[in-house]
């Protein structure tokens, strides 16, 4: 494949060792992190994370050789990817909405368990125009800068582009630590009651969803920083700012329902 020239527009993939790699790994991360639970023991558990963390990078390495140096990408495959990554959002929106239907289920119609008020009388919530709203403020401006980067690549203004990018990776890291100081002082846990239980798992998803932007943006920084995008070859990063503005949506949502409103 690689050695042929294409007489087609398609992009037929070289065989991989990172697919059966990375699910192995993640096979050791969950087995890791069960055992860790039930015995604390943590050493396969950090194993599996390691492992995961060399195949995720190999293979986004080889992923960006096949659109860089070997030029794979045609133009019908970018068209798919853009039509792949606009599922996998399209999903997440689906991923999210059990959450808040978990939400609402409860919050709506509280059970005599909880005292039929919601929120339950022995959980105090979170103050909404504290932490919370900090971190709104730093969501909605790293929206902002991300599309500044993204206008300036488009214009092929290389150093606005490294430095917006490299504002919104500061804004996305800052937000993760805002959240893991909320959380450590929260007063109310993960499964003392469905409250905990529904807030952790909309805000900590979510939060995770931010790791995982964040890195994404990072990575693209890196990218831009050593000159890897050309004029108009640079999917990897608008699929990472689409990524990021879902992020943004998302937790505009979540504030309004359940800092707010559940407040």
């Amino acid at each position: 494949m690689s050695t042929e020239k294409l007489k087609h527009d398609y992009h037929l993939v070289d065989p991989s060792p990172w697919p059966i790699y990375v699910s192995f790994s993640c096979l050791v991360l969950a087995i890791g992190s069960i055992y860790y639970m039930h015995a604390n023991v943590s050493w396969g558990m950090y194993l599996g994370l390691a492992l995961l963390i060399y195949g995720i990078y190999m293979w986004f390495r080889d992923v960006i050789i096949e659109s860089v140096d070997k030029n794979h990408h045609t133009p019908v495959v970018k068209l798919h990817h853009r039509y792949g990554m606009t599922l996998f959002i399209a999903s997440e929106v689906m991923f999210f909405v059990a959450w808040f239907w978990a939400y609402f289920n409860t919050s709506l119609f509280p059970s005599e368990a909880i005292g039929s008020v919601w929120p339950p009388v022995d959980v105090k919530t979170f103050d909404p125009w504290d932490i919370p709203l900090i971190n709104t403020l730093i969501l909605l401006l790293s929206g902002t800068t991300v599309t500044w980067a993204h206008h300036a690549l488009e214009e092929g203004d290389r150093k606005s582009f490294v430095q917006g990018l490299a504002v919104t990776v500061i804004l996305g890291f800052s937000f993760s630590l805002l959240q893991a100081y909320e959380y450590h002082h929260a007063k109310f846990d993960f499964s003392g009651n469905i409250y905990g239980a529904v807030f952790y798992m909309a805000t900590g998803f979510h939060g995770f969803h931010v790791i995982v932007g964040t890195i994404f943006l990072a990575v693209c920084w890196w990218r831009g920083k050593n000159g890897q995008y050309k004029e108009g070859e640079f999917f990897g990063f608008e699929a990472a700012a689409w990524y990021w503005h879902f992020v943004d949506v998302v937790w505009l949502f979540l504030f309004a329902a359940i800092y707010i409103w559940g407040s």
